[in-house]
């Protein structure tokens, strides 16, 4: 924590002319000295103390607490190192913890007080150079602390805005991960349903090469439509993958649309008991509505893979403030699927309406056939 929040190493060239400023205060002191006769005595020392004190300055900005001790003691010899003393106690408070610059600071008092005794200024009370310490090293204690926790808030600043970009960047990331996944799984559920369509027609025009040449007509009209309506969802779903901007996004299917699908199977020759138990329907939430759309899109997609010829019973109902529930059943396949599945669908389709808050139940049911079952809710 000390390292983060200690200001940055200065440059060489810094260092320099700091070391220069602090070379000329060291003079100036000494010449000032000079002056009084009883300390020209002190002249060889305080040169000597002055050339080392600003030759330790380097040292304190490498390692501060070291050099302000060092400092701290050439200042009980000589006056010439109090310039440099004060630099060094206040580089120790701007970098270091408060209970260290503490010591350092009382122990810089400490030896100017017995600078004080040893040399004392003359028309200046001993009592009032105390005083006069005590504030210095105080004030200097003061504004080296406030320097560090001005630079410490203004790192935590600069962390906290890197942090909440990371994080906006992750969630952005995560919002368009989970969209690209849901734009995938309704291409997925409109392609299976349409493949399937289609795989049907043709295996009508596989078998029934005997028809009249309408149907054959129709048919292959059918195929035609369905094979161009694939490719224009194919290509959307490639856009989605490849991560390109160009998906505006297909009308989505409401419950309303349910029969036009029942009625699209039935074209494509399945039998379907469709039974619509459903009061109110227009109250039903739109994604509500949705997700029963995929449910029996899904099990018609199903019933024509596995148990192509065979009829689909579909019953939906339900009303507000209780549950909507679909229950699609056929009987079990007797032969080749038309159609390979993944699998995936279901897994999907599961996802799907637990995110609406339902449940989901598949598996064949006892004396051969079947069952899909969704139970959603529906809020009055």
């Amino acid at each position: 924590m000390e390292e983060l929040c200690a200001p940055q190493k200065p440059s060489k060239w810094v260092e320099v002319v700091a070391t220069g400023a602090i070379g000329v205060l060291v003079a100036m002191t000494i010449i000032g000295r000079m002056s009084d006769p009883e300390h020209r005595q002190f002249l060889l020392l305080d040169i000597a103390v002055g050339l080392v004190s600003v030759a330790l300055i380097p040292v304190v900005v490498r390692r501060p607490v070291h050099g302000a001790i060092a400092l701290a003691v050439l200042a009980i010899l000589s006056p010439a190192a109090t310039p440099p003393s004060t630099v060094g106690t206040l580089s120790v408070a701007m970098r270091r913890p408060l209970r260290m610059a503490i010591l350092v600071a009382a122990l810089g008092t400490g030896a100017h007080l017995i600078q004080g005794l040893w040399q004392p200024i003359h028309g200046l009370p001993f009592l009032w150079f105390a005083v006069l310490d005590v504030v210095v090293h105080a004030a200097l204690l003061g504004w080296g602390q406030g320097a560090q926790a001005r630079q410490q808030l203004l790192e935590s600043l600069r962390e906290r805005a890197r942090r909440a970009e990371a994080e906006q960047g992750r969630r952005v990331a995560e919002a368009r991960s989970n969209e690209r996944t849901k734009m995938a799984r309704e291409m997925h559920d409109v392609l299976a349903h349409r493949l399937s369509l289609l795989a049907t027609y043709a295996g009508a025009l596989e078998y029934r090469p005997d028809s009249s040449p309408e149907k054959l007509a129709k048919a292959a009209g059918v195929i035609r439509t369905g094979v161009h309506q694939a490719l224009d969802e194919l290509r959307e779903v490639i856009n989605v993958l490849r991560d390109e901007e160009v998906y505006e996004g297909r009308p989505q299917p409401t419950f309303g649309d349910l029969r036009a699908l029942v009625e699209e199977s039935r074209e494509a020759g399945t039998t379907i008991a469709y039974d619509d138990q459903v009061a109110d329907p227009e109250s039903l939430p739109p994604a509500t509505g949705r997700t029963a759309y995929r449910v029996v899109q899904e099990g018609l997609t199903n019933a024509r893979k596995h148990a192509a010829g065979h009829p689909v019973t579909v019953l939906v109902a339900g009303m507000a403030g209780d549950r909507l529930r679909i229950e699609l059943t056929n009987p079990a396949s007797n032969g080749t699927p038309l159609a390979p599945g993944s699998g995936t669908g279901l897994v999907g389709l599961t996802e799907r309406v637990q995110l609406a808050g339902g449940t989901l139940d598949h598996g064949r049911v006892p004396g051969g056939g079947f069952r899909l079952e969704a139970s959603l809710p529906w809020p009055s």
